[in-house]
């Protein structure tokens, strides 16, 4: 069991639709010129999650403001939705997860930049944000002991295997020799993953918390193993024509100061706490329940895990090509680098 826990299992379900009646940041709803096109107006694409604290914690801090920015935000039920708004200029900014959409994106001539990262995995079986959950009836009864023996099991992952759950998962199977070809990985949400595991149509799982820590309270499951530390599957794109914008550099700084204000372990203060649940809706004893990644304090991108993604899917036939796009054509890290100067 995992550091922080007594989380209903009430509590996280409702983290599921919680997202409905989410504040502003997360509807749009306080958007500013609605078209994009004031002096200092950026438009954000993002997916409602606490792994993007930066942008949430920047914005209710008023780092943005205070480089004379108004946010626009959209957000998005995946990274993958909000390539093409990317790619055709409706957004300037996108905050989420990769795919190997993206990679066949990019390989289709589609054009943006990959100019910093966001949540990195601790490296902690105690206290990860994603885990490898498996039944707890096969460990009781001996038939799973080890990640090995999950070959040619099912494994339910959100966004199937060419999101970023496939990714993290592929990194975990790793450790003991296997590859996303040696299981079966189905499409299953994450709210979807405990009832699964319950009824056996699954045999693990790859949540997030708060889910992971609610089937290990319920006794449904348990973390047979985590992503190794420095695992990413996130980050921050840019449209090709906001990488030269006035105003490239001042939104990453802004973002950067968010992700200075969030603690090295995970364990956030109140205050960082309690901007999350206003602005994603969540109670913040949940918050507080549910182990959160890390961040580096200037965002920089990580082409080393951009190249491990692009190998896996190709090794998985999630991605449509088969000789690999060198990731530092697509890779800009001077905003990070000018976030710290």
């Amino acid at each position: 069991m995992r550091r922080r826990t007594l989380l209903s299992l009430a509590s996280a379900t409702a983290v599921g639709g919680a997202l409905a009646a989410c504040g502003p940041a997360v509807t749009g709803e306080d958007s500013g010129s609605g078209d994009g096109s004031g002096s200092g107006t950026v438009r954000v694409g993002h997916v409602a999650s606490s792994l993007f604290a930066p942008l949430y914690v920047a914005d209710a801090k008023g780092f943005f403001e205070a480089e004379g920015l108004t946010l626009e935000l959209t957000p998005l039920k995946s990274g993958q939705d909000g390539i093409p708004m990317l790619a055709n200029d409706q957004l300037d900014v996108m905050i989420a997860g990769f795919s190997a959409g993206m990679f066949n994106a990019l390989d289709q001539g589609l054009a943006f930049k990959i100019v910093g990262s966001m949540g990195i995995s601790p490296g902690d079986p105690e206290n990860s944000p994603t885990a490898l959950e498996v039944s707890q009836e096969l460990l009781d009864d001996g038939s799973i002991s080890s990640v090995a023996d999950l070959e040619g099991r099912k494994i339910g992952v959100a966004g199937g295997p060419g999101a970023t759950g496939g990714y993290l998962l592929a990194a975990m199977l790793e450790e003991e020799g296997l590859t996303l070809n040696d299981v079966e990985v189905s499409n299953l949400s994450t709210p979807d993953q405990e009832p699964a595991l319950t009824n056996g149509s699954v045999d693990a799982a790859t949540p997030s918390a708060p889910f992971s820590t609610a089937m290990e309270e319920a006794g449904v499951a348990s973390p047979l193993a985590v992503p190794k530390k420095g695992t990413t599957g996130t980050g921050v794109l840019y449209s090709e024509t906001f990488v030269g914008a006035e105003h490239a550099q001042a939104f990453f700084t802004a973002l950067a100061q968010g992700a200075q204000e969030l603690s090295a372990d995970g364990e956030q203060s109140d205050e960082v706490y309690q901007i999350l649940a206003d602005t994603l809706g969540q109670a913040v004893d949940v918050l507080k329940a549910s182990p959160m990644y890390t961040y580096l304090p200037d965002l920089a991108p990580q082409p080393d895990q951009l190249e491990a993604m692009q190998t896996v899917w190709i090794d998985a036939e999630q991605i449509t090509y088969t000789d690999p796009i060198d990731v530092s054509t697509v890779v800009d890290a001077s905003f990070a680098e000018g976030a710290s100067a």
